[in-house]
């Protein structure tokens, strides 16, 4: 593998005629990568640009982290922004925390540190916004629905928002009802020829770039409350590697949460708030919500598949660990023919090439799926309730 000694964080710019914004990094001058965002809706006239700018730095250092990845080189340089030692601290942890899996299935050290270099102090923000409302994240599953219909006799006025997806959440966020505003990224092209090549590949923090996502369409359109779905359970490590506990959720878990909400307030964006509305809730709990008051409303247009999402619809492959997980905490709650239809006429409990997966989720043997998946103890009680519909 080729060695770099410095990864680069060049530049960004916004252009408001376009709505783009581009985020440029590079691996020493061998490799220069940009990334694009387009915010294409309506913004306030009123926006704060120095909170702007603010939340744009958060989400232009933590998008770095599919780069950086690359190659891990040691030295991180920072060229346009400036960093203290308590925001550095909080990059560093969720880079460190947030590709634990990545460490894991490369088989690198997990302990490996990461150092974002830092001043001694930031650009003061007087952070004036009077934004009210909520904008909820859709991410096409379960969880975002049970949050839209508990929000949606709120007084409060509310909104959707997605990033990336927009053909395959369309037909879903028109059944929601609400405004919707739809974020499109390109990541750089050049970053997957390098993993067909010798560049080391693997799940990154995504939901740390969402949430800094989220926090730009808050300053750009007025909203105080970026709404997000993680239950309880993404809370939960999946395994240990090497001594450390590794969680494909990190950066849906509490612990981030709270990490971020505090790196918010310390920046200077103090008026807008991130949080989990699902956050006290099982995922056994947020299934009967589900399928009370929303499943016969979203059968047709929902999916919590990270496969068919990829190939941009939504659908159930029926062989995905998130596939036999939503079969297994839905069965106790939905009737066994409109889930069958669910899933094309599959009954993924009676399809023996699932054994093993549900080995996995229930802690029979071996871990738990590297996937968003909801914890072992969970899926024994689904598998408890299953058991009375399926005696045999």
């Amino acid at each position: 593998m080729k060695k770099y000694s410095q990864f680069i964080y060049k530049d960004w710019e916004l252009d408001p005629s376009t709505k783009k914004l581009t985020l440029h990094y590079s691996l020493d001058d061998a490799f220069h990568f940009s990334e694009t965002y387009e915010f294409n809706f309506n913004w306030i006239e009123n926006y704060d640009p120095a909170l702007l700018d603010a939340a744009i730095q958060t989400l232009f250092l933590l998008a770095g982290v599919s780069y950086y990845k690359t190659y891990l080189p040691p030295e991180i340089v920072i060229s346009k922004g400036s960093v203290d030692k308590e925001s550095a601290q909080f990059y560093e942890k969720t880079f460190q925390n947030g590709l634990g899996e990545f460490f894991y299935k490369n088989q690198l050290d997990p302990h490996t540190q990461i150092h974002f270099p830092y001043g001694e102090s930031l650009k003061k923000i007087e952070d004036s916004s009077k934004n009210t409302g909520m904008l909820v994240a859709i991410g096409g599953g379960k969880d975002s629905l049970a949050s839209i219909e508990l929000l949606r006799k709120s007084s409060d006025k509310i909104a959707t928002w997605s990033l990336g997806y927009r053909q395959a959440l369309e037909p879903l966020t028109n059944v929601i009802g609400f405004p919707h505003f739809f974020v499109d990224r390109s990541i750089d092209q050049q970053l997957l020829e390098l993993n067909k090549k010798d560049a080391y590949n693997g799940h990154v923090p995504i939901s740390a770039i969402f949430a800094s996502v989220g926090i730009i369409i808050a300053v750009l359109t007025g909203y105080q409350d970026v709404v997000v779905s993680n239950e309880n359970s993404a809370s939960d490590p999946t395994l240990t590697y090497q001594g450390k506990p590794i969680n494909h959720q990190y950066s849906k878990s509490f612990e981030f949460e709270k990490d971020f909400q505090s790196h918010l307030d310390h920046i200077g964006i103090k008026h807008i708030r991130y949080y989990s509305l699902l956050r006290p809730f099982t995922e056994l709990y947020i299934s009967e919500l589900f399928s009370s008051f929303g499943f016969e409303k979203y059968k047709h247009v929902f999916s919590s598949c990270n496969k068919c999402l990829k190939e941009n619809r939504l659908a159930w492959c029926g062989s995905c660990a998130k596939c036999a997980f939503v079969f297994l905490i839905l069965t106790p709650f939905v009737k066994r023919e409109d889930l069958e239809q669910l899933f094309g006429g599959k009954n993924l409990l009676l399809d023996s090439s699932l054994d093993e997966m549900y080995e996995n989720l229930l802690g029979i043997k071996g871990d738990k799926p590297l996937d968003c998946v909801g914890e072992v103890k969970e899926s024994r009680a689904a598998m408890l309730l299953a058991q009375k519909i399926y005696p045999e």
